[in-house]
């Protein structure tokens, strides 16, 4: 019965044991199934990166015509803002982290602390076991040295022979099977104990290994956390200085609005300038469509091909600043962008649009916003007078009045003028307005 009662108590510490040590193992990989929420947070993170990249972009196109330096102040205030943004993101997601980890970590502690305890009554078993077997070898030692004594139990023969009577007989017969199985339940118990004692020392050696581990990674997860916290308030710490640096720029800024206005006005007499250099080609154009008509030779040419009138950098396109109306950051306000801007390297080549004439070739200095500059004269085709002209070129590769075939580099991106990085600007003139050169065929995008 207290064998029984024994192996009871141990199947049920053992059970309880093995469910301590499942808890903590799930609590650590509860830090994993944490993850997915955690690289959600991560996800988000990356496409606020790349939005913020976007309006960068986009603010670059939409101060183009300002002074550079004036250009260079606004945009390095507005990318800081947007990177204390992102360092507050970064440090929240790691303060979550953190807090998620020291959470489990102490959950992990409750539960190893519980799986400690069992680990004593798990010792205090085997020294009970320890003292069984003491027991059982103290029992067996003797029974042999009874039987050395001739003190055992006699044989059966002898019981026959020196029994008085059949009840004598019985008796001493019952003694001796008591005996015997007095000795083999002391050689069983020995036995049992043995087994016992190597089966706890071998869960015990488990245990405490298990137990190891899930405290190292508990200690270890909370430690990288802490580090990340404390790099990524480091990281705000140095941007929000950034900050405060810019912010006080950005009230130079507003003090300097009507430098940024006397900026836009003159982009606005540049553009007045290129219409009026386009009314002049188209008032030519007209000229001699009109002679041509008038020698029975026919006005300009006909196309009936979509690919007539190409973009002067390959297709596919990426557009960093679409043509239209452009909202001015600084000053409030909106003005037209009388091209498309396309996203091209610096030193990149520029092609011929059409079969035509290089009707202006124009140096960056004094040249406004523009930049180098070349009006290519398309002359007049299916009845409308066609005028492309390219800005902020680094380099030119025709000269005034050179016939270009479609495909000829013309020149090479750069950013010269009032630009803030190197891109194309194209604009299409039909009959002295410019129309978007994103609707004609063949202008494709990415």
């Amino acid at each position: 019965m207290k064998n029984l009662v024994m192996k009871r108590m141990q199947s049920r510490r053992a059970r309880r044991l093995s469910g301590l040590l499942a808890a903590g193992a799930l609590c650590l990989s509860g830090m994993a199934t944490a993850g997915p929420a955690f690289a959600t947070d991560r996800d988000d993170l990356v496409e606020q990166q790349e939005q913020q990249a976007a309006e960068i972009e986009s603010l670059q196109s939409s101060l183009e015509g300002v002074d550079s330096d004036l250009q260079e102040i606004y945009l390095k205030t507005e990318e800081t803002r947007g990177q204390v943004a992102t360092a507050e993101t970064e440090l929240a997601i790691a303060q979550n982290e953190l807090a998620a980890a020291e959470r489990d970590q102490q959950a992990v502690a409750a539960q190893l602390e519980a799986a400690q305890a069992e680990l004593e009554n798990i010792e205090a078993d085997i020294e009970q076991g320890e003292d069984d077997i003491e027991q059982a070898r103290s029992n067996l030692a003797e029974l042999g040295r009874a039987q050395y004594r001739g003190e055992s139990t006699p044989s059966t023969v002898d019981m026959i022979v020196n029994a008085n009577s059949t009840e004598d007989f019985l008796d001493s017969y019952a003694s001796s099977e008591a005996l015997n199985r007095a000795e083999s339940s002391a050689l069983t118990q020995a036995q049992q104990a043995v087994s016992r004692n190597e089966t706890r020392a071998a869960r015990q050696s488990d245990v405490e290994e298990q137990i190891s581990n899930l405290k190292d990674q508990a200690d270890a997860l909370v430690e990288e956390k802490t580090e990340k916290e404390a790099n990524a308030q480091n990281k705000k710490n140095e941007l929000e200085e950034l900050q405060a640096s810019y912010e006080q720029q950005s009230a130079e800024l507003e003090s300097r609005k009507a430098d940024f206005q006397a900026s836009l006005d003159k982009t606005q007499s540049a553009y007045d300038d290129t219409a009026a250099a386009i009314a002049a080609i188209d008032e030519e154009n007209a000229r001699r469509a009109a002679a041509a008509n008038n020698s029975g030779g026919g006005g300009g040419t006909v196309s009936t091909g979509s690919s007539w009138l190409i973009p002067v950098v390959p297709t596919p396109l990426y557009v960093t600043s679409p043509f239209g109306m452009r909202w001015y950051p600084i000053t409030g306000g909106y003005w037209m962008h009388n091209g498309v801007d396309l996203r091209s390297t610096c030193g990149s080549p520029q092609y011929a649009p059409a079969n035509g004439t290089v009707a202006r070739v124009i140096p960056a200095a004094g040249n406004s916003t523009h930049g180098n500059q070349i009006y290519i004269n398309l002359g007049t085709v299916n009845g409308h007078s066609w005028v492309v002209v390219t800005n902020h070129l680094s380099a030119f590769n025709v000269s005034v009045g050179q016939t270009v075939k479609q495909g000829d580099i013309i020149g090479y991106t750069g950013q010269t003028g009032d630009v803030t990085g190197c891109h194309a600007h194209m604009e299409v003139w039909r009959d002295g307005s410019v129309i978007d050169p994103m609707s004609l065929p063949g202008f494709t995008t990415y």
